[in-house]
C-alpha cells in the first residue's frame, strides 16, 4: 500500500514526465550550485595564495581566456547534468512506486 504522500508523487510525476522538458526548468536546478563553484574556483585563482599560479596568470594573458572558458564549461556541465540526474532519480522513484503499486494490487486480488 502507497503512502499519501508516494501516492502524491506518482500524480504529479504522472504529469510531469509527460511534459516538454523545459529549459528553465533545467537551468533552475544545478545552475546555482554551479555557479558557486566557479565563483570559489575563481577567487581561489585570483586571491593569489599560490605565488607560481599568481606569476603564470600576470606572465600570460591568455590564461585568463582559458580560465572564463573553463568557467562557462562547469558551468553548463553541472547545470545538465544535475537537470538530467535529477530527472532520472524522479523516474526511478516512480517506475519503483508503479510497480510497488501494481504487487499491491494483484497480491490483494
Amino acid at each position: 500500500m502507497l503512502t499519501p504522500e508516494e501516492e502524491n508523487f506518482v500524480r504529479y510525476w504522472a504529469d510531469q514526465r509527460l511534459r516538454k522538458k523545459q529549459f528553465l526548468r533545467k537551468v533552475s536546478i544545478g545552475l546555482p550550485m554551479a555557479v558557486l563553484i566557479v565563483v570559489a574556483l575563481i577567487v581561489n585563482f585570483l586571491s593569489g595564495w599560490y605565488k607560481r599560479a599568481d606569476m603564470e596568470l600576470r606572465s600570460n594573458s591568455s590564461v585568463i581566456i582559458v580560465v572564463l572558458i573553463a568557467s562557462i564549461a562547469i558551468v553548463l556541465f553541472i547545470t545538465i547534468f544535475s537537470a538530467h540526474h535529477k530527472w532520472d532519480q524522479n523516474e526511478l522513484y516512480y517506475q519503483e512506486l508503479l510497480s510497488k503499486s501494481k504487487k499491491d494490487t494483484s497480491s490483494d486480488t
